[in-house]
């Protein structure tokens, strides 16, 4: 089995998985264009040496992921062979990143023809681009993990594996939960209006540092998180990395959420002369 080569665009807020523990969905395209989502990947398990950030390029081995029925899901093989082989910076007005994401990979307008895609299990990860963004707000949470999936997890990760490195397990510390989930308000092609909440992990870790530095007042700290996602990406040619959820990929109206976002620059016009 050959290894897979995969441009990283998503890396989701980490969530308890009764079965895997804490979990990060991660996803990318490979160099034609098409989408992998490599579940479940215990990222803040992982060595230093093997973490990897967005828009690095990875190789690994990855099978079908047979537990998920969404056709671009896929596990590696072994999580010790997931290797960072190169990167894309934003060198001259984000050319690389605009060539893979817009050029090559499938760029939709319209929600209608990706969820009719989700309900004939055609597509589970897309690239789209908003018409029209209407607002971004956010809504209070639980502030604490479920107990019982956290006794679970815990109960889980006693378990030693004598064929694995478990040191981590005495040392790890599951991330904070948090209180707030974030969306946006949008408008597509047809006009049609929608409410989406966004999973990516930079939105939560921006809400912490936001949080640290208004020294714990959160009105401040949500203040700032929309000044970013909100005054300053509205400045952009913004674009929407989506995915849907497992639990709700069939049986949704609109399975979708928000797993990235592409603030790209507006490309400059080039004079005719």
């Amino acid at each position: 089995m050959s290894k897979e080569r995969v441009l990283i665009t998503v890396k989701t807020y980490p969530t308890l998985s009764r079965k895997y523990g804490e979990t990060v969905c991660t996803a990318g395209v490979r160099e034609d264009g098409s989408w992998v989502r490599i579940y479940p990947v215990p990222f803040r398990r992982l060595d230093e040496e093997e973490q990897y950030t967005k828009y690095d390029w990875l190789e690994c081995r990855l099978v079908r992921n047979s537990a998920d029925p969404r056709p671009e899901t896929f596990r590696p093989v072994d999580e010790k062979e997931l290797r960072r082989v190169d990167h894309v910076d934003t060198n001259d007005g984000w050319r690389e990143r605009r060539r893979i994401l817009l050029k090559t990979a499938r760029v939709y307008d319209r929600l209608d023809d990706l969820i009719s895609g989700a309900k004939a299990n055609e597509v589970s990860l897309a690239v789209f681009k908003p018409t029209r963004i209407l607002d971004f707000i956010w809504e209070s949470e639980e502030r604490e993990w479920d107990p019982d999936k956290v006794r679970q997890m815990r109960e889980a990760t006693k378990q030693y594996d004598l064929f694995a490195d478990n040191t981590w397990r005495e040392t790890f510390k599951v991330i904070d939960k948090l209180p707030y989930s974030f969306s946006y308000k949008f408008e597509d092609a047809d006009g049609r209006q929608s409410t989406l909440q966004v999973l990516d992990w930079e939105a939560g870790a921006l809400y912490w540092n936001c949080l640290r530095s208004a020294e714990g007042d959160e009105p401040t700290a949500l203040a700032k998180v929309r000044q970013k996602y909100f005054d300053a990406f509205l400045k952009t040619d913004l674009h929407f990395f989506l995915g849907t959820t497992q639990q709700f990929h069939f049986i949704a109206p609109n399975p979708w959420v928000i797993i990235g976002v592409f603030p790209v620059p507006h490309e400059k016009q080039r004079g005719l002369f």
